[in-house]
């Protein structure tokens, strides 16, 4: 098994979910700066020229949440995807509440911030994600209140999914205010198998 990653992206959701399981895995760095994952040989891969891509035998599969969901439903007897099928109907909630209301709001602050060129970010978008960031957060706020982890009573990887989220939020001062949602976060990432932090991520590769 292969992870096709760069440290600052979503392939932290992949390597959390892979370490987790405790499965040997083979770690491919494509460096980005560079524009590997523009390459001829990595755009067969994933055609889209984004991180993270997994190669299991003859399966590529691309999409952080798809692959966290194969790798979980993969080795099911870890208990990262519930065999209940309203546990995981709850899964598959909070994966999509990730994935559509909080991530979106982020990379709409990143690309009016720092993705984009100058001549086509447009400064007004970022104040109107953040609050469309913020109006989402409150709904997990309130859930998360009196919960350890976001569904049952252990890790699922709608935890690793949402705690690299949060994490990512709380890189553009967007936790201030959610106190559940930071100390949920934190206790994510203490855990023995988390990976680096983003800002940690950023750092090894110069940024």
């Amino acid at each position: 098994m292969k992870l096709y990653e760069f440290p600052p992206t979503r392939a932290i959701r992949v390597r959390w979910t892979l370490q987790e399981l405790g499965v040997d895995f083979e770690a491919v760095f494509v460096n980005m700066l560079a524009g590997e994952h523009e390459s001829p040989a990595y755009l067969k891969l994933n055609p889209a020229g984004k991180l993270p891509a997994l190669v299991d035998g003859d399966l590529v599969l691309t999409e952080s949440v798809a692959i966290v969901l194969y790798l979980g439903e993969k080795y099911s007897e870890k208990g990262l995807v519930p065999t209940d099928l309203k546990l995981r109907t709850q899964l598959y909630r909070w994966l999509l509440f990730a994935a559509t209301e909080l991530e979106q709001p982020l990379w709409r602050i990143a690309r009016h911030t720092n993705v984009y060129p100058e001549s086509k970010r447009i400064p007004g978008e970022v104040p109107l994600a953040r609050e469309d960031f913020q109006a989402m957060a409150r709904v997990l706020e309130e859930h998360i209140r009196e919960r350890q982890f976001v569904v049952g009573d252990s890790i699922t990887v709608a935890d690793i999914v949402l705690a690299y989220t949060l994490d990512w939020a709380n890189e553009v001062q967007l936790l201030d205010g959610f106190p559940q949602m930071k100390a949920y976060m934190e206790r994510m990432y203490e855990r023995p198998q988390a990976p680096m932090r983003i800002a940690a991520a950023l750092r090894s590769v110069g940024l």
